[in-house]
């Protein structure tokens, strides 16, 4: 109890002062880098939940990109243990420290808004990885086209069940708005069709949770002949869940991620227990990449969208082949 009240005064504390630093609409640009010629540029990078499979590939990919570029230093990076309270608390620190770019993969974007608008007053560069937040006052946003994958789900879900069905979605955390585009895709698709959602639960990302709400499902008598998760992990737990009540061979299971490791949604296709899952790229080289040119002065894009494609039994030997990164990152 003792560190919840701890964590919701610090959000108290950078909601005061972000309201009274009144943030300014113009975003931080690589002029705000400092000065150019520096040998060395602190980058701070605030994650919201390292136990995540996803973002632990996300912090190790962005380490090895990072140490491509010799001037800059990338901070250990601060996990946010899907807290926003413990999250922007980390991030303020980041900017009380004064680094030159900042780089945020917000939790939630509400509560996480307002220390991204004390970062911008305090002209400091930002680039939102995977997760945006309620303002433009960023230099650079990167991540997937969540709406899109959502929608590649339904109509996958559509083409299973031809003749309609009873689908169940295991929702990540609520209020992301990954989550929210990624539902919103696929109710849009399976709109019009004989496809009826008979139960959804948030399982936040977590495979543990995910099992335990497909148990719950089964054990209650939910007949159910597809199951859509926001990501990999929750797929994989949805699986085994329907495995150990004996139902996983005539229920179908569609996840995202598509990571290229052995305990990935990649691997899970190749055998058997995802019938597909959605490239969701870590977006990990591209802001590397972004960081570097923003030191350097060189203009970066507002919004970059990474590519997604759908991953089957068809296509994933190629496409583990070409995102596998073993051998140059431990």
């Amino acid at each position: 109890m003792r560190r919840a009240t701890r964590g919701y005064a610090a959000l108290g504390l950078v909601l005061t002062l972000a309201v009274t630093a009144g943030c300014t609409s113009k975003a931080p640009t690589n002029e705000d880098a400092g000065d150019r010629n520096k040998d060395e540029f602190v980058i701070g990078y605030s994650q919201s939940n390292n136990a995540e499979p996803y973002r632990a590939q996300i912090n190790l990919q962005l380490r090895y990109y990072m140490e491509k570029y010799p001037k800059l230093k990338l901070l250990p990076i601060s996990d946010g243990q899907q807290s926003s309270a413990t999250q922007l608390s980390q991030v303020q620190t980041f900017i009380e420290k004064g680094v030159d770019v900042l780089l945020v993969s917000p939790n939630e974007p509400d509560p996480l808004t307002p220390v991204v608008e004390m970062a911008c007053e305090a002209r400091i560069p930002v680039v939102l990885l995977d997760r945006s937040v309620n303002t433009d006052c960023h230099t650079s946003f990167i991540g997937g086209d969540n709406y899109e994958i959502g929608k590649k789900a339904g109509e996958r879900a559509v083409r299973e069940l031809p003749d309609g069905g009873r689908v169940a979605e295991l929702r990540g955390v609520l209020s992301a708005k990954p989550q929210i585009e990624r539902h919103k895709g696929f109710m849009d698709a399976i709109k019009g069709h004989d496809i009826k959602v008979v139960a959804q639960r948030e399982a936040k990302w977590l495979r543990a949770d995910a099992t335990k709400v497909t148990q719950q499902w089964l054990q209650g008598g939910k007949k159910i002949d597809l199951i859509f998760s926001h990501n990999d992990p929750m797929a994989l737990g949805a699986f085994l869940a329907a495995k150990s009540a004996g139902k996983a061979k005539k229920t179908k299971f569609l996840g995202i991620d598509g990571l290229a490791i052995p305990s990935g949604g990649i691997r899970a296709v190749q055998q058997g227990k995802l019938d597909a899952t959605y490239l969701y790229p870590t977006g990990a080289k591209e802001a590397a990449r972004t960081v570097a040119d923003i030191v350097a002065g060189r203009k970066v894009p507002k919004k970059q969208t990474l590519e997604t494609v759908e991953i089957n039994s068809e296509n994933a030997a190629e496409i583990y082949q070409k995102y596998d990164m073993s051998g140059k990152i431990e």
